[in-house]
């Protein structure tokens, strides 16, 4: 792919392009009207390059609970055609062209076990049909290359003694009798009796799993002999630095170790032409915050792993080899943009192919094509595809061309400087109607991680903190990325290593300094409010500064020793503060809000999900009670079935109505005014 240096047409184009005019009878934005926003959530290219199926998830509220449900759309990558293929009232996701492209797969739990298992569709016409009925859903799937058939992995099946020996007691045994992932090959032709034969290919103590849950763990070689396969120890995400890649041969089972030194080594990709394994490796120092290198290994020789040029952010999603072998497919968050890159395998630095404003996400490879979802906090997100030797956006999809065309509070990149000099980024959005000469109130909203990152992403919507529903009440909302965050490389990321809530408070408060010198903020009128770590954050500003006049903590660690005594995940603090906290008991109480939770005066609002095993419901209550025995203002919201974050689109509007019902009640914005003028 060759590099260039001028911004893509058609995206120059599309930002030229002035917005529709508003509905007449929408009533301005609201939690309400935000969830009714579409997502695209996948994307998948045919092998010729011709079509491209996606992902469109959307609201359900009718239903008890509420639900997002996913369905699959198909477009001609020429622009003649774009419509929804599968209509079930139950979720379809994950589509894939099988090799010959006249089938796609997709996952659904449109069946009656109501778990996800494989179909597939005949895209010449004809009903869609179950293929596998594993007894644990499907978790992720590739066609083998042959088209023949396709491999699967899923969790082994329940026993007496994953049970606990007694089906009839409910009690669940930690760490013993593990569930493992593993994996199957189902045939894609049925047998003489009508049936689809599935074998089992892997067994043993080992999970197949890509980091995060996210995407297939494994690939097939080219001839369709071999699988390669990422896996670690268990199925914990704690044991993520365990992961090492091996491959199994299709013939008769046989295990072969490709990559085994510590540390994480995962995402295996075979080039075209068989004779390479890239994967993305740690190198051996595995690190909650992350410092990743894309590596290939020969499969024709012998030698070790070989590493490729550092990617600017060292945390590279590889998605495809180039269809002439000579460079890797990645992508990775640059700033405040989320791009796509190439990675040449002879050692030169990696190309961006998506320069310019914006988010290029969801990427698919096929033929000589790739396509992508692109968007900007003002532009909505659509799929559009480029030819790979003449990088210029076509867009194929018409995703929530009814979703109302309303005013939107304009969105810009801003830096400062922090208290010790470092370079701070964020993105700083106006209230809806700003005028230059008026203050405003605003909202410091602080990202998880804490290697979360802002980016331009589209800002009306569905999430729990609705930005322009914000803007639409007259709030200004500066979202920043504080040391720690992604987007800037391996050494601002590692920048709070044993520095939670000092260099990272600075960097914040810093940036709530800055746009109130920018005459946009009014001093005596911010609100700070943040998920996750970022509640942590909020949890120990209200420990530090009476700045604010309110302040909501979502799903916030609030404590660092209970909290790692109780998450799912206990090496994660551990691993950022180099011990554990018996080990130096006073450097987790120096990090802990509620350690100085004495200090607190800001009125404040917890929420917390009552089956989150990220952030037990315990760091909540912890907050909560320490705020209520001191006559704090405060109240708590716990939301039933909601784990990390809410999966029922009610919930989300009724998260983002009481956030934002909460600061007005603080600010006694009763009628919500506009902005004071400027004396």
């Amino acid at each position: 792919m060759k590099r260039i240096s001028r911004l893509w047409p058609a995206v120059g184009l599309l930002l030229q392009i002035a917005p529709i005019l508003a509905q007449p009878t929408a009533p301005g934005w609201t939690p309400d009207l935000m969830i009714s926003f579409e997502r695209i959530t996948g994307t998948g290219l045919s092998p010729d390059g011709k079509l491209l199926a996606y992902e469109v998830e959307s609201a359900v509220t009718d239903g008890d609970p509420s639900r997002f449900i996913k369905q699959i759309w198909l477009a001609t990558v020429d622009g003649t055609s774009d419509r929804q293929f599968t209509h079930a009232n139950r979720s379809s996701s994950k589509p894939a062209f099988s090799p010959d492209g006249t089938l796609l797969a997709f996952l659904s739990d449109r069946g009656p076990e109501a778990r996800n298992q494989i179909w597939l569709a005949p895209l010449s016409g004809g009903e869609s049909f179950q293929l596998t009925n594993s007894e644990e859903e499907v978790l992720s799937y590739k066609w083998a290359p042959d088209g023949n058939s396709l491999a699967f992995t899923a969790l082994d099946p329940d026993t007496k003694d994953s049970l606990g020996g007694r089906p009839k007691v409910d009690v669940k045994i930690r760490d013993r009798n593990l569930k493992y992932a593993h994996l199957y090959i189902v045939s894609s032709q049925p047998n003489a009796f009508g049936k689809y034969a599935v074998r089992r290919l892997t067994a043993g103590s080992f999970h197949i799993s890509a980091l995060f849950a996210s995407g297939a763990p494994f690939d097939w070689s080219p001839d369709g002999a071999a699988i390669a396969f990422a896996h670690r120890a268990t199925p914990s995400l704690d044991s993520w630095p365990t992961t090492d890649i091996s491959a199994v041969s299709i013939a008769d089972g046989q295990l072969t170790e490709l990559v085994t030194r510590s540390g994480f080594d995962g995402s295996p990709l075979y080039s075209p032409n068989g004779k390479w394994l890239a994967f993305v490796s740690d190198g051996g120092k595995p690190k909650w915050g992350f410092a990743q290198r894309v590596y290939i290994l020969a499969l024709d020789k012998k030698g070790g792993p070989i590493a490729l040029a550092p990617t600017t952010d060292e945390q590279p999603e590889l998605f495809a080899w180039s269809k002439n072998g000579r460079n890797l497919l990645l992508a990775e968050t640059d700033g405040t943009s989320q791009r796509l890159f190439s990675l040449p395998i002879n050692g030169e630095p990696a190309v961006n192919l998506t320069p310019g404003l914006g988010n290029y996400t969801l990427p698919t490879a096929g033929g000589d094509r790739l396509g992508l979802v692109y968007e900007t906090p003002e532009t909505l997100p659509n799929v559009y595809v480029t030819a790979t030797t003449d990088l210029s956006l076509t867009k194929i999809s018409h995703v929530n061309a009814d979703f109302p065309r309303l005013p939107l509070g304009k969105t810009e990149v801003i830096s400062w400087s922090s208290a010790d000099g470092q370079k701070i980024e964020g993105l700083l959005t106006y209230p809806i109607h700003y005028e230059i000469d008026k203050l405003y109130p605003m909202i410091l909203m602080i990202h998880g991680g804490p290697t979360g990152v802002y980016t331009q992403s589209y800002t009306a919507g569905a999430r729990n903190y609705p930005i322009q529903a914000f803007t639409q009440a007259g709030y200004a909302v500066l979202r920043a990325n504080p040391r720690g965050s992604s987007g800037y490389g391996k050494q601002f990321r590692f920048a709070n290593y044993n520095d939670w809530g000092f260099g990272d408070f600075e960097d914040l408060m810093s940036g709530v300094h800055e746009v109130v010198r920018m005459n946009v903020a009014h001093p005596d009128s911010l609100c700070v409010m943040g998920w996750s770590y970022g509640g942590y954050m909020t949890a120990t500003i209200i420990t530090k500064s009476n700045q604010f006049k309110a302040a909501s903590v979502g799903a916030g660690v609030t404590d660092l020793p209970s909290f790692t005594g109780t998450t799912d995940i206990p090496s994660f603090i551990p691993d950022y503060f180099d011990g554990e906290p018996w080990e130096i008991p006073e450097i987790y109480a120096k990090y802990s809000p509620m350690s100085n939770i004495k200090a607190a005066s800001v009125p404040t609002q917890i929420i917390h999900g009552e089956a989150d095993r990220r952030v037990p419901l315990g760091q909540g209550l912890e907050l909560y009670n320490a705020l209520r025995r001191q006559k704090v203002p405060t109240e708590m919201l716990i939301y039933p079935r909601m784990g990390h974050s809410s999966a029922e689109p009610r919930q989300i509007v009724d998260i983002g109505e009481r956030v934002l019902a909460w600061f007005d009640l603080q600010l006694g914005r009763k009628k919500r005014p506009g902005g004071m003028t400027l004396k």
